[in-house]
């Protein structure tokens, strides 16, 4: 009998950004017409793109909101724009929304603050 032999298949990372596993406290802020509400929840996930997350709200695929997150030893917290893209319970698939060059600024400012807290690369 041949010997069976194992080899291990290189499949290309198919995602637009790595994703990167965290686990950062955030606020997320939902405005409407009639109030604003706050949430804090947890960022377990994070890319150039979006982010995933924990926050015990009731959001949908398609809600806006923002996510608001503070730098160690820094001040001014950071928002960036986003909309809820998938959902399963209380985890939250995130997308950032970037308008301008400013909130590319802001996305790449933020992405760059919690990267420096990443635990490991996610790969599926």
């Amino acid at each position: 009998m041949a010997d069976a032999t194992h080899l291990a298949v290189q499949v290309p990372y198919t995602r637009r950004w790595w994703r990167y596993k965290v686990n950062v406290p955030i606020r997320v802020i939902v405005q409407n017409v009639m109030k604003t509400t706050i949430v804090h929840g947890r960022a377990f996930s994070l890319s150039n793109g979006g982010m995933g997350m924990f926050a015990s709200a009731e959001l949908n695929p398609g809600d806006e909101m923002a996510v608001e997150f503070t730098p160690p030893y820094s001040l001014p917290p950071l928002r960036v724009e986003a909309k809820i893209c998938n959902r399963d319970g209380y985890n939250y698939g995130v997308e950032f929304v970037v308008d301008s060059a400013i909130q590319k600024q802001e996305v790449a400012q933020f992405c760059q603050h919690l990267s420096s807290l990443v635990v490991s690369c996610i790969e599926s």
